[in-house]
């Protein structure tokens, strides 16, 4: 009896979500909001996320009839979580759409795959000038400096590449 009242309760409160989001239900975002631990979805609308909310009060729903108990605290959890990051989206969207007018002003992929490329260049010219002065030092302390120095710019380096990369793979399917 208990867990259909508290169903009820979901039940109403997201009714009362999916009037707020009606209104914006359709209208694309620039990118996804949402972290993939919380919602499967990564589409950029706020009614596919709503109908994942749904979806998720559904599996709640069988595991009550099932009797699943540890299932039925985690599926609860998880859908309040869920309603609570919309209702929090949605307090957002007078802010998100100066965040929508200003995407385009922004630079292309293109662009930022050439800006990062240009940094990779550099970063690899520091590296081995940096490497150059190593061979060349004499004291402990000073190697000891030179190294440090090459281990952070290793590390951006690295940093570098793994974003030039989430950039070609974002022009690749741009252009499929």
């Amino acid at each position: 009896m208990k867990s259909a009242l508290l169903l009820q309760q979901l039940e109403a409160k997201l009714e009362q979500l999916a009037e707020a989001v009606a209104p914006h239900s359709g209208r694309r975002t620039p990118k996804a909001r949402f972290d993939e631990q919380l919602f499967h979805s990564h589409s950029t609308r706020l009614g596919d996320y709503l109908l994942e909310i749904r979806q998720s009060l559904a599996l709640l729903k069988q595991s009550v009839a099932d009797q699943r108990t540890d299932r039925v605290a985690w599926m609860a959890e998880r859908v309040v979580l869920q309603m609570g990051a919309l209702q929090r989206e949605l307090a957002t969207q007078t802010l998100r759409k100066s965040e929508i007018v200003a995407e385009p002003l922004g630079e292309s992929l293109y662009e930022k795959l050439a800006k990062h490329q240009d940094y990779e260049r550099r970063l690899r010219t520091m590296i081995a000038d940096r490497e150059s002065q190593l061979n060349r030092c004499e004291t402990l302390a000073q190697q000891q400096t030179l190294q440090r120095e090459i281990a952070a710019q290793e590390g951006r380096l690295q940093r570098c590449l793994q974003a030039t990369k989430r950039i070609e793979r974002a022009i690749e399917k741009d252009d499929r």
